[in-house]
């Protein structure tokens, strides 16, 4: 069996889950699991690090819910010329955010585990946090493959967040040079660790090395 299939359960479940908090609380930070806006926000601009919003660019949005991260752009970045592709396992969060983002030029949204495409830059917030009853194992497989396909699809890097220590329950934390060390070793990027911005968590970005 390939990767992908062995992974088809666990993405199905969090898509299910994920379509389950859009239905109880619509397009908001609470359907895709955030407690509010500003903290959504805040986690977005730490990805945005990654980013030269100066020059056009085209995105990757993993696990991009509703399209939130495009509120932020057009808040804070208005004239960053993005063509931007959002990317969800959960098809419900799709067609909300097709609904939501209708006629925005540039902007497309698909169903899928993976970008379907290359970009500039691969930006995913909280992919990794909603564990459910997922074998250890098993999700960290799909953590690694993911950044495999972040890093296949990102011609210039790519950026993720991941919860910090100790793990609630039904959810997955881990050290951030865990994964930090697996994108240089395994990926060979250069990476860097940002951590301190007031939230349980830490986000990791990814570059691709000159040459």
């Amino acid at each position: 069996m390939s990767r992908a299939a062995a992974l088809r359960p666990l993405h199905r479940a969090i898509a299910g889950y994920y379509a389950g908090r859009l239905a109880r609380f619509g397009a908001t930070p609470l359907g895709v699991d955030w407690t509010c806006m500003p903290t959504q926000h805040l986690r977005h601009l730490q990805l945005l690090r990654l980013c030269d919003t100066t020059a056009p660019a085209t995105v990757n949005d993993l696990g991009c819910g509703y399209g939130a991260l495009l509120e932020l752009l057009e808040d804070r970045h208005p004239g960053w010329a993005v063509d931007y592709c959002g990317v969800d396992v959960a098809a419900a969060m799709v067609r909300a955010a097709r609904r939501r983002w209708r006629g925005r030029p540039a902007t497309r949204f698909a169903t899928g585990a993976a970008p379907p495409r290359g970009a500039d830059y691969g930006l995913a917030s909280g992919i990794f946090n909603v564990r459910l009853d997922h074998d250890l194992i098993v999700w960290e497989a799909m953590v690694a493959a993911t950044l495999a396909a972040l890093a296949r699809t990102s011609r210039r890097g790519f950026a993720v967040n991941l919860l910090l220590p100790p793990a609630k329950p039904g959810l997955y934390a881990a050290p951030p040079e865990r994964w930090a060390a697996h994108c240089r070793d395994r990926l060979g990027l250069v990476v860097e660790v940002v951590a301190g911005y007031g939230l349980p968590e830490a986000t990791l970005i990814a570059r691709v090395p000159p040459g």
